[in-house]
C-alpha cells in the first residue's frame, strides 16, 4: 500500500547512508537544473521563469510601476480580507487554491500583519490525493510589513526568512470609496540580476468575471509589469470554490495525531502576540 511503501522508503533513508547521499545529490542536481531553466526562461512560465534574456534587467522602482489610482492612497482602507485570484511566484505551489490575505494593521498604523491562508493541492489538480494533504483544511503563514509613510503604497515585508519591498501598484474603488481590487508586486535583485519576482491579483470578492480579470491584466500591463510575469501565460489562476465542510478522514486524523494542527495554532497565537507587542518600538 501507499503507507507501507512510504515506511519502507523512510527506513532505507534512515539506515543506508549511501542511499541518502545519492538522493541528496540527485535532488541538488534537479534544483540546479530547475533554476538554470528559470534563468534562461525555458521552464514553465508560471513557476520559475525569470527569463533573464528578455531584455529587462533587475527590478523596477516603485515610481516606474505605480499607477495614478494610488494617488491619496489610504492604508486604513487596505485592512481586512483579500482573495488572491491570480499569482506569479515560483515559491508558491501552482496547485494551491482558496488563498487569502488577511491584513491587520497595528494600532499605530505603521505596521501590518499579513495572514496568508492557503489550501492545497486543489481537488481539480490532484483529484486522487488532495484530501490526504496536511493542509487540505488550510494552513496559515504570516508576514510582517512596515509601512513607509514617506512612500504610501510601499511596505518592507518580512517572511520566509527574507525581507523584501512589497509594492501596492494599483487599487480600484467602489462608489463608497472602499478598495475592491488591488495589484501587488514584489521584486528582488542582487548585483543587478533579478532573483525573485512576485505578483498578486487581489479582490474583496472570491470571484470575478473574465472581463473583470482581463481589466486587471490590462492594468498590470499598463504598469509595465508584463515582462515580470503579469500575463495570463505566466500567472496561475486561483480557484475559490464555495465553502465546504472540513475534510475528515484517516489522513487528517493522522496529521492531527502528529500535532500538526496544534503546531499551526501555536504559531498563529505566538505571531499575534508578537505583532501586538509594541514595546520594542517605544
Amino acid at each position: 500500500s501507499f503507507v507501507a511503501a512510504n515506511v519502507a522508503v523512510l527506513y532505507l533513508l534512515a539506515t543506508q547512508s549511501k542511499i541518502r547521499t545519492a538522493l541528496n545529490v540527485g535532488l541538488l542536481g534537479l534544483l540546479v537544473h530547475f533554476i538554470g531553466c528559470g534563468l534562461e526562461g525555458s521552464v514553465n512560465q508560471g513557476d520559475y521563469n525569470l527569463a533573464l534574456d528578455d531584455g529587462v534587467k533587475g527590478c523596477p522602482t516603485y515610481e516606474q510601476v505605480r499607477q495614478p489610482s494610488m494617488d491619496n492612497f489610504d492604508i486604513n482602507k487596505y485592512d481586512g480580507r483579500w482573495y488572491e485570484l491570480a499569482f506569479h511566484d515560483w515559491t508558491q505551489f501552482s496547485e494551491v487554491y482558496d488563498t487569502t490575505f488577511d491584513i491587520e494593521l497595528s494600532s499605530d498604523k505603521l505596521r501590518w500583519l499579513d495572514d496568508f491562508g492557503v489550501k492545497g493541492p486543489s481537488p481539480t489538480s490532484a483529484p486522487a490525493s488532495w484530501d490526504k494533504s496536511p493542509v487540505a483544511n488550510g494552513a496559515h503563514y504570516f508576514l510582517y510589513g512596515k509601512v513607509d509613510t514617506r512612500t504610501p503604497g510601499v511596505l518592507q515585508e518580512s517572511g520566509f526568512g527574507v525581507t523584501f519591498p512589497n509594492y501596492i501598484v494599483d487599487v480600484q474603488k467602489d462608489a463608497s470609496g472602499k478598495y475592491t481590487e488591488a495589484i501587488q508586486f514584489q521584486c528582488l535583485e542582487r548585483g543587478g540580476v533579478r532573483i525573485f519576482e512576485g505578483i498578486n491579483f487581489l479582490s474583496r470578492s472570491p470571484t470575478l468575471s473574465d472581463a473583470e480579470m482581463q481589466k486587471m491584466f490590462d492594468r498590470a500591463s499598463a504598469a509595465g509589469m508584463a515582462p515580470y510575469g503579469a500575463t495570463r501565460e505566466q500567472m496561475h489562476m486561483v480557484a475559490h470554490p464555495p465553502p465546504a465542510k472540513p475534510v475528515d478522514n484517516a489522513w487528517q486524523h493522522m496529521w492531527s495525531a502528529t500535532g500538526i494542527d496544534k503546531l499551526l495554532a501555536l504559531v498563529e497565537a505566538n505571531t499575534h502576540s508578537t505583532f501586538e507587542d509594541t514595546s520594542a518600538l517605544r
